[in-house]
């Protein structure tokens, strides 16, 4: 379970590496994607930060994560460099995929295909 601490860095990390993503993000992956901070997580120890990414407008997402990855240290010193009134060291961060958008998506396509071709069982409860 999280400290009320842990929330806040976290918090903290999240605004401010969106301000980094909107001012960097088109030097390391273009400007075609859309790249957005979901959720962040902070170890106990606050050492270690998992950043959870949205990626939009295009097909192939991991390699946006990847060259972020490639761009680690750019990215950690823009961050640092924002938040050092907030926290004394910034933890190591690590990029992740959040597809639940995605997910979400691709699970509505489904529910609205099976209603169109009747077997969501809607026929029954109107009769």
């Amino acid at each position: 379970m999280a400290t009320k601490r842990n929330l806040q860095v976290a918090e903290v990390i999240k605004r401010h590496f969106s301000e980094v993503l909107l001012s960097e993000g088109g030097y390391v992956y273009g400007t075609e994607p859309l790249v957005t901070v979901t959720q962040v997580i902070v170890s106990p120890d606050f050492s270690q930060a998992k950043i959870y990414l949205s990626v939009y407008n295009t097909e192939d997402k991991q390699s946006v994560i990847l060259q972020m990855e490639d761009e680690v240290s750019r990215l950690k010193q823009a961050l640092a460099y924002r938040v050092r009134k907030h926290m004394r060291r910034v933890p190591d961060v690590a990029f992740y995929l959040d597809d639940t958008l995605d997910e979400m998506y691709r699970l509505n396509k489904l529910f609205n295909r099976l209603h169109n071709e009747g077997h969501m069982g809607d026929e029954e409860e109107n009769e």
